[in-house]
């Protein structure tokens, strides 16, 4: 108990002094109703492994503030990546459940059957951490896909390599590692069942889910995201 307390004070004068230094920057964490400190403090909640998560420095919505939240989250990144959406380098989307799933297309953000990020990604990236980083009451599932050509332990890899990718460069631009998840699903959840190259190409990406934290329901963000192929 000790050492929570200590921590809730850590965080707190933590937050003072991020809002003296950028008064602008807890606007939209506030308006959506999460509090940098609390919900995960009271509420522990498991990562995929089953290790509690503590500290994870981000506070949960009430439930009938998540939609709000999530659709003027939407809107941002619609707005500051229209021109990688209108290029066809990604897409915006609402999942069923509420969250959001940015799905960035491999061919334009790596080589052929390479995981090392080109600069054209970096900058759509930078763009997408700006945002996830002030819309703090998220857990961001990052989630590597490939098509069928080659093995299926190849794509595996690859699929997981390349998630690990773009996974360490949120985190260079500044979101909280213990925000993020990643996994590869490799060739298991294609958008298109083709093997004609021609349409093939939709099936490498990797989607980008942004799962809010829910009061009373904080574990759910931690979990991976359902099915996310055609």
């Amino acid at each position: 108990m000790f050492m929570q307390k200590a921590l809730i004070a850590t965080l707190a004068a933590a937050t003072l002094v991020g809002c003296a230094t950028d008064p602008n920057r807890s606007t939209k964490a506030g308006a959506g109703g999460g509090a940098v400190v609390g919900a995960i403090i009271g509420n522990q909640v498991s990562g995929a492994d089953g290790a509690p998560i503590v500290g994870a420095l981000v506070g949960a919505l009430a439930g009938g503030a998540v939609g709000k939240y999530m659709d003027r989250q939407r809107a941002e990144l619609k707005q500051k990546l229209e021109a990688e959406e209108r290029n066809n380098q990604l897409s915006v989307n609402t999942m069923a459940d509420g969250s959001l799933n940015v799905a960035v297309a491999a061919d334009v953000t790596f080589d052929t059957g390479q995981a090392v990020l080109k600069p054209q990604a970096m900058a759509a990236l930078d763009k997408l951490a700006s945002t996830i980083t002030d819309y703090n009451s998220t857990v961001i599932h990052v989630v590597g896909h490939t098509d069928a050509v080659g093995t299926p332990a190849t794509n595996q890899s690859l699929s997981e390599r390349r998630a690990a990718s773009v996974t360490s460069y949120l985190i260079s631009r500044g979101v909280p590692g213990q925000r993020l998840r990643q996994e590869g699903r490799g060739e298991n959840e294609l958008l298109v069942r083709t093997a004609d190259n021609i349409a093939e190409p939709r099936n490498r990406r990797v989607d980008i889910v942004i799962k809010a934290i829910v009061e009373g329901n904080e574990q759910a963000a931690y979990s991976p995201p359902g099915y996310l192929g055609g």
